[in-house]
Protein backbone atom coordinates (compact mmCIF):
# COMPACT_ATOMS: atom_id res chain seq x y z
CA UNK A 1 0.00 0.00 0.00
CA UNK A 2 1.27 3.13 -0.91
CA UNK A 3 1.87 5.81 2.00
CA UNK A 4 1.64 8.88 0.05
CA UNK A 5 -1.21 10.59 1.04
CA UNK A 6 -0.18 10.13 4.49
CA UNK A 7 3.17 11.51 4.03
CA UNK A 8 1.43 14.69 1.60
CA UNK A 9 -0.89 14.55 4.79
CA UNK A 10 1.75 15.52 7.22
CA UNK A 11 3.64 17.83 5.01
CA UNK A 12 0.58 19.94 3.45
CA UNK A 13 -1.06 20.56 6.61
CA UNK A 14 2.12 21.90 7.61
CA UNK A 15 2.14 23.08 4.44
CA UNK A 16 1.19 26.14 6.58
CA UNK A 17 4.42 25.67 7.69
CA UNK A 18 5.57 26.38 3.52
CA UNK A 19 3.39 28.99 3.45
CA UNK A 20 5.69 31.33 6.33
CA UNK A 21 7.51 31.44 3.53
CA UNK A 22 5.03 32.88 0.81
CA UNK A 23 3.32 35.12 3.00
CA UNK A 24 6.24 36.42 4.48
CA UNK A 25 7.47 36.91 0.95
CA UNK A 26 4.45 38.58 -0.18
CA UNK A 27 4.09 40.89 2.82
CA UNK A 28 7.76 41.98 1.77
CA UNK A 29 7.18 42.54 -1.83
CA UNK A 30 3.29 43.78 -2.10
CA UNK A 31 2.94 47.72 -1.94
CA UNK A 32 2.15 48.38 1.83
CA UNK A 33 0.19 51.89 1.21
CA UNK A 34 -2.46 50.41 -1.16
CA UNK A 35 -3.09 47.04 0.97
CA UNK A 36 -3.28 49.31 4.36
CA UNK A 37 -6.02 51.95 1.97
CA UNK A 38 -8.14 48.66 1.20
CA UNK A 39 -7.75 47.11 4.28
CA UNK A 40 -11.26 47.62 5.10
CA UNK A 41 -12.21 46.29 1.92
CA UNK A 42 -9.80 43.14 2.13
CA UNK A 43 -10.90 42.23 5.41
CA UNK A 44 -15.00 42.19 4.32
CA UNK A 45 -13.67 39.96 1.26
CA UNK A 46 -11.03 37.68 3.18
CA UNK A 47 -13.27 36.91 6.57
CA UNK A 48 -16.92 38.03 5.99
CA UNK A 49 -16.98 36.96 2.49
CA UNK A 50 -15.43 33.48 3.54
CA UNK A 51 -18.01 33.31 6.47
CA UNK A 52 -20.53 33.98 3.64
CA UNK A 53 -19.20 31.06 0.93
CA UNK A 54 -18.88 28.77 3.70
CA UNK A 55 -22.68 29.29 4.66
CA UNK A 56 -23.64 28.67 1.21
CA UNK A 57 -21.60 25.70 0.39
CA UNK A 58 -22.77 23.92 3.84
CA UNK A 59 -26.27 24.55 3.25
CA UNK A 60 -25.51 23.31 -0.40
CA UNK A 61 -23.93 20.26 0.58
CA UNK A 62 -26.52 19.62 3.08
CA UNK A 63 -29.25 19.73 0.51
CA UNK A 64 -27.81 17.78 -2.43
CA UNK A 65 -25.84 15.27 -1.18
CA UNK A 66 -28.42 13.83 0.89
CA UNK A 67 -30.09 12.89 -2.17
CA UNK A 68 -26.96 10.81 -2.94
CA UNK A 69 -25.85 7.70 -2.03
CA UNK A 70 -22.28 8.68 -0.72
CA UNK A 71 -22.56 7.10 2.78
CA UNK A 72 -22.96 8.76 5.98
CA UNK A 73 -22.32 12.62 7.11
CA UNK A 74 -23.29 14.51 9.76
CA UNK A 75 -23.45 18.25 10.55
CA UNK A 76 -20.21 18.51 11.34
CA UNK A 77 -18.82 17.04 8.14
CA UNK A 78 -21.30 19.28 5.92
CA UNK A 79 -19.99 22.31 8.00
CA UNK A 80 -16.08 21.43 7.65
CA UNK A 81 -17.28 20.67 4.26
CA UNK A 82 -18.05 24.31 3.78
CA UNK A 83 -14.99 25.82 6.03
CA UNK A 84 -12.45 22.90 3.05
CA UNK A 85 -14.27 24.41 0.11
CA UNK A 86 -14.32 28.28 1.83
CA UNK A 87 -10.54 28.02 0.97
CA UNK A 88 -9.02 29.67 -1.71
CA UNK A 89 -5.49 29.51 -3.58
CA UNK A 90 -5.12 32.68 -5.62
CA UNK A 91 -1.67 32.73 -6.75
CA UNK A 92 -2.57 31.74 -10.18
CA UNK A 93 -4.50 35.03 -10.90
CA UNK A 94 -1.70 37.41 -9.14
CA UNK A 95 0.80 35.52 -11.83
CA UNK A 96 -0.96 37.81 -14.21
CA UNK A 97 -1.65 40.54 -12.51
CA UNK A 98 0.87 43.48 -12.33
CA UNK A 99 0.64 45.63 -8.86
CA UNK A 100 2.04 48.78 -10.47
CA UNK A 101 -0.65 48.78 -13.32
CA UNK A 102 -3.87 47.47 -11.15
CA UNK A 103 -2.95 48.28 -7.66
CA UNK A 104 -6.21 48.10 -6.33
CA UNK A 105 -7.16 44.94 -7.70
CA UNK A 106 -3.60 43.06 -6.73
CA UNK A 107 -3.71 44.33 -3.36
CA UNK A 108 -7.36 43.03 -3.07
CA UNK A 109 -6.61 39.49 -4.48
CA UNK A 110 -3.91 39.12 -2.61
CA UNK A 111 -5.06 40.25 0.48
CA UNK A 112 -8.04 38.36 0.21
CA UNK A 113 -6.18 35.67 -0.22
CA UNK A 114 -4.61 35.31 2.65
CA UNK A 115 -7.20 36.52 5.24
CA UNK A 116 -9.49 33.81 3.51
CA UNK A 117 -6.86 30.96 4.24
CA UNK A 118 -6.36 32.41 7.81
CA UNK A 119 -10.03 32.59 7.77
CA UNK A 120 -10.81 28.82 6.42
CA UNK A 121 -8.48 27.34 8.93
CA UNK A 122 -9.42 29.27 11.83
CA UNK A 123 -13.17 28.51 11.53
CA UNK A 124 -12.06 24.95 10.56
CA UNK A 125 -10.86 24.39 13.77
CA UNK A 126 -13.12 25.93 15.18
CA UNK A 127 -15.78 23.38 13.74
CA UNK A 128 -13.73 20.46 15.01
CA UNK A 129 -13.40 21.69 18.30
CA UNK A 130 -17.28 21.47 19.03
CA UNK A 131 -19.96 18.45 19.26
CA UNK A 132 -22.34 20.42 16.33
CA UNK A 133 -24.85 16.85 16.96
CA UNK A 134 -26.77 19.06 19.76
CA UNK A 135 -26.85 22.71 19.03
CA UNK A 136 -28.73 25.03 21.15
CA UNK A 137 -27.88 29.10 21.49
CA UNK A 138 -25.35 28.44 24.00
CA UNK A 139 -22.77 26.48 21.68
CA UNK A 140 -23.53 28.74 18.85
CA UNK A 141 -22.38 31.57 21.12
CA UNK A 142 -19.01 29.73 22.19
CA UNK A 143 -18.32 28.45 18.28
CA UNK A 144 -18.05 32.34 17.39
CA UNK A 145 -16.39 33.73 20.36
CA UNK A 146 -14.15 31.03 20.08
CA UNK A 147 -13.59 31.54 16.12
CA UNK A 148 -12.98 35.62 16.86
CA UNK A 149 -10.96 34.52 19.92
CA UNK A 150 -8.59 32.42 17.60
CA UNK A 151 -8.85 35.47 15.12
CA UNK A 152 -7.48 37.95 17.40
CA UNK A 153 -4.98 36.30 19.35
CA UNK A 154 -3.49 35.20 16.23
CA UNK A 155 -3.07 38.70 14.92
CA UNK A 156 -2.06 40.23 18.41
CA UNK A 157 0.88 37.35 18.42
CA UNK A 158 2.28 37.81 14.89
CA UNK A 159 1.88 42.05 15.23
CA UNK A 160 3.86 41.45 19.08
CA UNK A 161 6.95 39.03 17.24
CA UNK A 162 7.33 41.38 14.46
CA UNK A 163 7.74 44.43 16.52
CA UNK A 164 9.69 42.23 18.68
CA UNK A 165 12.32 41.70 15.84
CA UNK A 166 12.43 45.58 15.10
CA UNK A 167 13.19 45.90 18.56
CA UNK A 168 15.96 43.16 18.34
CA UNK A 169 17.62 44.48 15.23
CA UNK A 170 17.12 48.36 16.17
CA UNK A 171 18.62 48.07 20.15
CA UNK A 172 20.72 45.28 21.04
CA UNK A 173 24.04 44.78 19.59
CA UNK A 174 24.37 41.22 19.14
CA UNK A 175 21.66 41.98 15.64
CA UNK A 176 23.06 44.85 14.15
CA UNK A 177 25.26 45.94 11.47
CA UNK A 178 25.93 42.15 9.76
CA UNK A 179 24.21 40.72 7.10
CA UNK A 180 24.55 36.97 8.65
CA UNK A 181 22.82 37.84 11.74
CA UNK A 182 20.21 40.66 10.38
CA UNK A 183 18.53 38.03 7.97
CA UNK A 184 18.85 35.21 10.57
CA UNK A 185 17.04 37.08 12.74
CA UNK A 186 14.38 38.25 10.81
CA UNK A 187 13.83 34.61 8.97
CA UNK A 188 14.27 33.18 12.83
CA UNK A 189 11.76 35.44 14.22
CA UNK A 190 9.30 35.26 11.63
CA UNK A 191 9.53 31.44 12.21
CA UNK A 192 9.08 31.73 15.89
CA UNK A 193 6.00 33.81 15.24
CA UNK A 194 4.84 30.02 13.46
CA UNK A 195 5.86 28.17 15.93
CA UNK A 196 4.51 29.89 18.90
CA UNK A 197 1.43 30.29 16.91
CA UNK A 198 0.89 26.06 17.04
CA UNK A 199 2.28 25.85 20.11
CA UNK A 200 -0.75 28.19 21.58
CA UNK A 201 -3.38 26.43 19.16
CA UNK A 202 -3.76 29.44 17.40
CA UNK A 203 -3.94 30.09 13.73
CA UNK A 204 0.02 30.18 12.47
CA UNK A 205 -1.12 31.67 8.79
CA UNK A 206 -2.83 34.56 10.03
CA UNK A 207 0.45 35.07 12.76
CA UNK A 208 3.07 35.07 9.81
CA UNK A 209 0.80 37.01 7.74
CA UNK A 210 0.82 39.74 10.52
CA UNK A 211 3.91 39.34 11.31
CA UNK A 212 5.15 39.93 7.90
CA UNK A 213 3.51 43.23 7.95
CA UNK A 214 4.93 44.39 10.74
CA UNK A 215 8.62 43.13 9.99
CA UNK A 216 8.18 44.73 6.77
CA UNK A 217 7.24 48.01 7.82
CA UNK A 218 9.25 48.25 10.88
CA UNK A 219 12.47 45.55 10.78
CA UNK A 220 13.46 45.77 7.41
CA UNK A 221 14.22 49.39 7.55
CA UNK A 222 16.36 49.25 10.72
CA UNK A 223 19.01 46.53 8.89
CA UNK A 224 21.82 47.53 6.09
CA UNK A 225 20.85 48.00 2.26
CA UNK A 226 22.97 44.67 2.03
CA UNK A 227 20.27 42.85 4.27
CA UNK A 228 17.58 43.95 2.87
CA UNK A 229 17.97 43.37 -0.87
CA UNK A 230 19.52 39.47 0.84
CA UNK A 231 16.13 39.38 2.39
CA UNK A 232 14.06 40.05 -0.39
CA UNK A 233 16.03 37.92 -2.63
CA UNK A 234 16.30 34.85 0.18
CA UNK A 235 12.02 35.25 0.66
CA UNK A 236 11.45 34.90 -2.79
CA UNK A 237 13.32 32.12 -3.77
CA UNK A 238 12.12 30.20 -0.46
CA UNK A 239 8.80 31.32 -1.70
CA UNK A 240 8.82 29.74 -4.98
CA UNK A 241 10.69 26.66 -3.61
CA UNK A 242 7.77 26.12 -1.38
CA UNK A 243 5.38 26.78 -4.12
CA UNK A 244 6.59 24.41 -6.34
CA UNK A 245 6.98 21.62 -3.46
CA UNK A 246 3.03 21.88 -2.80
CA UNK A 247 1.71 21.61 -6.40
CA UNK A 248 3.99 18.38 -6.81
CA UNK A 249 3.25 16.92 -3.77
CA UNK A 250 -0.61 17.62 -4.76
CA UNK A 251 0.29 16.06 -8.01
CA UNK A 252 1.60 13.04 -6.57
CA UNK A 253 -1.18 12.32 -4.31
CA UNK A 254 -3.58 12.95 -7.11
CA UNK A 255 -1.54 9.45 -8.43
CA UNK A 256 -2.42 7.22 -5.67
CA UNK A 257 -4.61 4.64 -6.92
CA UNK A 258 -5.83 3.29 -3.55
CA UNK A 259 -8.46 5.59 -2.56
CA UNK A 260 -9.86 6.05 -6.31
CA UNK A 261 -10.43 1.86 -6.08
CA UNK A 262 -12.78 2.97 -3.79
CA UNK A 263 -14.98 5.26 -5.50
CA UNK A 264 -14.61 3.39 -8.86
CA UNK A 265 -17.91 1.81 -8.70
CA UNK A 266 -19.97 4.52 -8.22
CA UNK A 267 -18.10 7.22 -11.05
CA UNK A 268 -21.16 8.99 -11.43
CA UNK A 269 -21.75 9.61 -8.34
CA UNK A 270 -18.24 10.69 -7.55
CA UNK A 271 -18.34 12.81 -10.98
CA UNK A 272 -22.30 14.36 -9.19
CA UNK A 273 -20.60 15.25 -5.96
CA UNK A 274 -17.27 17.51 -7.53
CA UNK A 275 -19.97 19.27 -10.22
CA UNK A 276 -21.70 20.10 -7.23
CA UNK A 277 -18.89 21.41 -4.81
CA UNK A 278 -17.96 23.36 -7.89
CA UNK A 279 -21.21 25.03 -8.60
CA UNK A 280 -21.32 25.58 -4.73
CA UNK A 281 -18.12 27.63 -5.02
CA UNK A 282 -19.33 29.70 -7.90
CA UNK A 283 -22.40 30.48 -6.53
CA UNK A 284 -20.66 31.43 -2.70
CA UNK A 285 -18.25 33.59 -4.42
CA UNK A 286 -20.77 35.35 -6.36
CA UNK A 287 -22.99 35.93 -3.07
CA UNK A 288 -20.18 38.07 -1.31
CA UNK A 289 -18.24 39.87 -4.02
CA UNK A 290 -21.03 41.55 -6.01
CA UNK A 291 -23.37 42.67 -2.95
CA UNK A 292 -20.16 43.41 -0.59
CA UNK A 293 -18.19 45.40 -3.91
CA UNK A 294 -21.97 47.22 -4.05
CA UNK A 295 -21.55 48.29 -0.64
CA UNK A 296 -18.33 49.18 -0.61
CA UNK A 297 -18.42 51.40 -3.58
CA UNK A 298 -21.44 53.06 -1.91
CA UNK A 299 -18.55 54.36 1.02
CA UNK A 300 -16.00 55.34 -1.67
CA UNK A 301 -15.84 59.02 -2.47
CA UNK A 302 -13.44 58.63 -5.52
CA UNK A 303 -13.94 56.92 -8.82
CA UNK A 304 -10.43 55.31 -8.58
CA UNK A 305 -11.36 54.21 -5.52
CA UNK A 306 -14.49 52.36 -6.38
CA UNK A 307 -13.69 48.70 -7.61
CA UNK A 308 -15.77 48.31 -11.04
CA UNK A 309 -18.17 45.59 -12.33
CA UNK A 310 -14.74 43.84 -14.64
CA UNK A 311 -12.67 44.14 -11.75
CA UNK A 312 -15.48 42.42 -9.61
CA UNK A 313 -15.39 39.65 -11.81
CA UNK A 314 -11.78 38.98 -12.02
CA UNK A 315 -11.63 39.03 -7.89
CA UNK A 316 -15.03 36.36 -8.28
CA UNK A 317 -12.99 34.75 -10.62
CA UNK A 318 -9.45 34.45 -8.16
CA UNK A 319 -11.26 33.43 -5.60
CA UNK A 320 -12.42 30.26 -7.92
CA UNK A 321 -9.34 28.25 -7.17
CA UNK A 322 -8.81 25.80 -4.49
CA UNK A 323 -5.36 24.25 -3.45
CA UNK A 324 -3.41 22.36 -0.85
CA UNK A 325 -5.50 24.13 1.84
CA UNK A 326 -8.28 22.65 1.00
CA UNK A 327 -6.87 19.23 0.28
CA UNK A 328 -5.12 19.27 3.88
CA UNK A 329 -8.11 19.75 5.43
CA UNK A 330 -10.08 17.43 3.65
CA UNK A 331 -7.60 15.07 4.92
CA UNK A 332 -7.97 16.32 8.54
CA UNK A 333 -12.02 15.55 8.44
CA UNK A 334 -12.20 12.61 6.37
CA UNK A 335 -9.32 10.59 7.10
CA UNK A 336 -7.01 9.57 10.34
CA UNK A 337 -4.42 8.00 7.96
CA UNK A 338 -3.44 7.69 4.61
CA UNK A 339 -6.30 5.90 2.86
CA UNK A 340 -9.89 5.68 3.87
CA UNK A 341 -11.92 2.25 3.85
CA UNK A 342 -15.16 4.31 4.15
CA UNK A 343 -16.96 4.87 0.55
CA UNK A 344 -18.36 8.79 1.99
CA UNK A 345 -14.47 9.49 2.96
CA UNK A 346 -12.74 7.89 0.11
CA UNK A 347 -15.30 9.79 -2.45
CA UNK A 348 -15.20 13.40 -0.88
CA UNK A 349 -11.32 13.15 -0.70
CA UNK A 350 -10.66 12.04 -4.63
CA UNK A 351 -13.41 14.69 -5.31
CA UNK A 352 -11.58 17.41 -3.64
CA UNK A 353 -8.50 16.82 -5.54
CA UNK A 354 -10.83 16.94 -8.56
CA UNK A 355 -11.67 19.97 -7.37
CA UNK A 356 -8.39 21.59 -6.83
CA UNK A 357 -7.23 20.23 -10.04
CA UNK A 358 -9.73 21.11 -12.24
CA UNK A 359 -9.99 24.62 -10.77
CA UNK A 360 -6.54 24.99 -11.03
CA UNK A 361 -5.54 23.94 -14.14
CA UNK A 362 -9.10 26.30 -15.60
CA UNK A 363 -7.62 28.78 -13.61
CA UNK A 364 -4.43 28.79 -14.74
CA UNK A 365 -5.11 28.60 -18.68
CA UNK A 366 -8.23 30.83 -19.16
CA UNK A 367 -6.29 34.14 -18.30
CA UNK A 368 -3.94 33.61 -21.13
CA UNK A 369 -6.70 32.79 -23.34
Amino acid sequence: MWTMPFVFFNAILDYLQNKFYKLSNGMFQVKKKQFFVNFTTITLFGAVGTLISCGIISLGVTQFFKKLDIGSLDIGDYLAIGAIFAATDSVCTLQVLNQDETPLLYSLVFGEGVVNDATSVVLFNAIQSFDLNHIDPRIGLHFIGNFFYLFLTSTMLGVITGLLSAYIIKKLYFGRHSTDREVALMMLMAYLSYMMAELFYLSGILTVFFCGIVMSHYTWHNVTECSRITTKHAFATLSFVAEIFIFVYVGMDALDIEKWRFVSGSPGTSVAVSSILLGLIMAGRAAFVFPLSFLINLVKKFPKEKINFRQQVVIWWAGLMRGAVSIALAYNQFTMSGHTQLRGNAIMITSTITVVLFSTVVGCLLPFL
